[in-house]
């Protein structure tokens, strides 16, 4: 797997009704759509999420290739996850299939699908959110949704930033790792053969140029801000000012109406 494949904290901008969303809609909804994930028990409900996943992604017009690309450096604990579910689920009847300390009942089977799915949709929800979200935005809508706890002294504009910031440099953090790796390989090192602890001990040189480069860069954006008499949050003015429109009322209710409906389903059995 190429680290360019890695699509996590990166922003690809649009003008689609997604992206038009004030970015606390877009908050919102996506933990209503994870409490609604976790809610689901049985097929009509994974059935349901899947759709309203399928076509927010065509909405987006971000690219199912761009969500596969962003899968693959999480496939390895969606595979696992899945066999963990299939082995360790216990069934009621006789086991479909048994070899060693082994069994597989079809609860198991069921158990490891919808886990799997269950992790898949919710890592395609998050991946929406910063794909169609720009870090500065994400800052806003955090800072603005946390406002209440300003009340108890808790710094939310500086959490926000700091979130947004180590959001924001995943992407640069990951192509910085790719030169450096591309550099080593080019004076003989080796990163690919031998077995995974092998691979490990050889991803070690890259801990240290990668840290000091990290580092410097916190150290040159700490100048920047500080340049630009960056205090904090107090007297701090916006350039766009968020404001909730019709249709994010509108989206916001069919979160709710998403989740409430779940659950009811959920009662049923289903």
């Amino acid at each position: 797997m190429a680290l360019k494949d890695i699509t996590l904290g990166q922003y690809f901008p649009g003008h689609t009704l997604i992206h038009r969303l004030d970015p606390r809609t877009k908050l919102i909804w996506t933990v209503a759509y994870i409490m609604a994930l976790f809610l689901a028990k049985q097929v009509v409900s994974y059935g349901i999420l899947l759709l309203v996943l399928a076509v927010l992604i065509a909405v987006s017009k971000v690219g199912i290739q761009s969500i596969l690309r962003g899968m693959k450096p999480i496939l390895i604990i969606i595979v696992i996850t899945g066999l963990l579910n299939l082995f360790y689920t216990p069934g009621d009847g006789t086991p479909l299939l048994s070899f060693g300390i082994f069994q597989i009942y079809a609860e198991g089977i069921w158990a490891a699908v919808f886990m799997v799915l269950r992790i898949a949709m919710l890592i395609t929800c998050t991946f929406l959110l910063t794909y169609t979200t720009s870090p500065i935005q994400l800052t806003d809508a955090l800072e603005k949704l946390m406002g209440p706890l300003k009340a108890i002294k808790v710094p939310v504009h500086e959490l926000s930033m700091m979130m947004s910031i180590a959001l924001r440099f995943i992407p640069t953090l990951i192509e910085e790792t790719d030169k450096i790796m591309s550099a080593q390989k080019a004076r003989g090192a080796d990163f690919d053969t031998g077995n995974l602890i092998q691979k490990a001990k050889a991803l070690i040189p890259l801990l240290v140029p990668l840290f000091i480069s990290a580092f410097r860069r916190a150290d040159e954006l700490a100048v920047a801000m500080e340049c630009r008499c960056y205090h904090g949050g107090e007297g701090r003015t916006r350039m766009r000012r968020l404001q909730l429109r019709g249709i994010d009322f509108a989206a916001l209710a069919f979160g709710i109406a998403l989740c409430v409906a779940i659950g009811v389903l959920r009662r049923f059995g289903l």
